[in-house]
């Protein structure tokens, strides 16, 4: 192995020289090709000092050389994490593709502000080479989610490498509904909460009710059935771990009295989806299930109800519904009115209510 003080030869030295002085363009496509096989056969012996000496060197070769010889050279150094930054920059941010596309989508060597200034001003085909990298933070899958085409956001949500923001999981959640091939790329994502996969599966239910009564019209009470019984087969299929965790925290919580409204209000506040979900439940004396087919509604109605029923203050409830609107990322509803609506809303009418809800949705009674 040579020393850290290994340098390029006399003879390599000479001929960069001569290249970067008054060689043609041969002379210096052929001395990049060399300094290139210098820098990737000793890349784990070169201190950052020498690190920057070549950083120089390259940047200096580079002008004025072909297409395919920037490509070369960028499939070259993407993989090598102590690459030299600068002309990792350069060849990111170059126009075209082929010499941009490997460095975007392997490149250690990229900050993510370069990244998403990339993401923000160049076209498809660079958006979907930095979707393929091993990690996009939060804040990068959000300019790919918003600016890429169809082809960049499968790409970025089927990565399992890519953070997803709660902002862009609502967006997609909204676009799945007129796209199959996306839901099923963000249904099968692990890390998707669960608040999204349930409106998921609810919209996706939906639209294959609507295109199976459309194909067979004398089926239609038939068909409801079985995308019920479909619907509450992928309910309890998606049930995480953590959800797991959160109802029988609850459950502990309420067999031994110590559930009541400020616990529920707290879980709210720290928007705890399943507990908050599960506490509301069994205060309201309702099974989990029927809970969360009123918590994951896009009115809400279905909130107040379940909160007069368990006899909740207005205060209990508009934690709970600002729970919601975060993490559905929608605009803010007015809580003024909310709040009318809520004081003028009857005990027994939400009783009335919800055993209609219950009934339709073919609920068995609560233990």
């Amino acid at each position: 192995m040579r020393s850290k003080s290994a340098k390029p030869s006399e003879n390599l030295l000479e001929e960069l020289q001569v290249a970067l002085s008054h060689g043609t363009v041969a002379r210096r496509v052929e001395t990049l090709r060399r300094v290139t096989d210098l820098f990737v056969g000793n890349a784990v012996d070169y201190s950052d000092d020498h690190v920057r000496v070549f950083d120089d060197v390259f940047q200096c070769l580079i002008e004025q050389i072909e297409t395919s010889a920037r490509a070369l050279l960028a499939d070259r150094l993407a993989p090598i994490a102590i690459a030299p930054p600068k002309i990792i920059r350069t060849l990111a941010l170059d126009e075209v593709i082929e010499v941009a596309g490997p460095v975007l989508s392997k490149s250690e060597r990229l900050d993510d502000a370069t990244l998403i200034e990339i993401a923000r001003t160049r076209g498809q085909a660079h958006l979907k080479a930095i979707s393929l990298r091993r990690v996009l933070s939060e804040a990068l899958t959000d300019v790919l989610v918003t600016r890429g085409n169809e082809d960049v956001v499968q790409s970025t949500v089927s990565n399992p490498g890519a953070q997803l923001s709660e902002g862009s999981l609502t967006d997609l959640v909204t676009r799945a509904e007129r796209d199959d091939d996306l839901a099923a790329c963000i249904g099968l994502r692990p890390d998707l909460p669960r608040h999204h996969y349930l409106k998921l599966v609810a919209k996706a239910s939906l639209s294959v009710r609507r295109k199976l009564e459309a194909a067979h019209p004398g089926l239609a009470d038939e068909v409801s059935s079985v995308v019920q019984e479909a619907t509450q087969r992928l309910r309890a299929a998606a049930m995480t771990r953590q959800t797991e965790m959160a109802r029988a925290l609850v459950k502990s919580l309420h067999d031994d009295g110590r559930l009541n409204e400020f616990q529920v209000t707290t879980f709210a506040e720290q928007g705890k989806f399943d507990e908050t979900n599960a506490g509301l439940a069994a205060l309201a004396g309702v099974p989990v299930e029927t809970a969360e087919n009123m918590m994951i509604e896009s009115r809400t109605e279905g909130v107040m109800i379940l909160a007069k029923v368990a006899g909740m203050q207005w205060s209990s409830v508009r934690a709970i519904i600002a729970m919601r609107e975060k993490l559905a990322g929608g605009s803010q509803t007015d809580m003024l009115t909310l709040r009318d609506t809520y004081e003028a809303l009857r005990g027994s009418t939400a009783q009335q209510v919800l055993r209609f809800h219950r009934m339709q949705q073919g609920a068995t009674p609560a233990a």
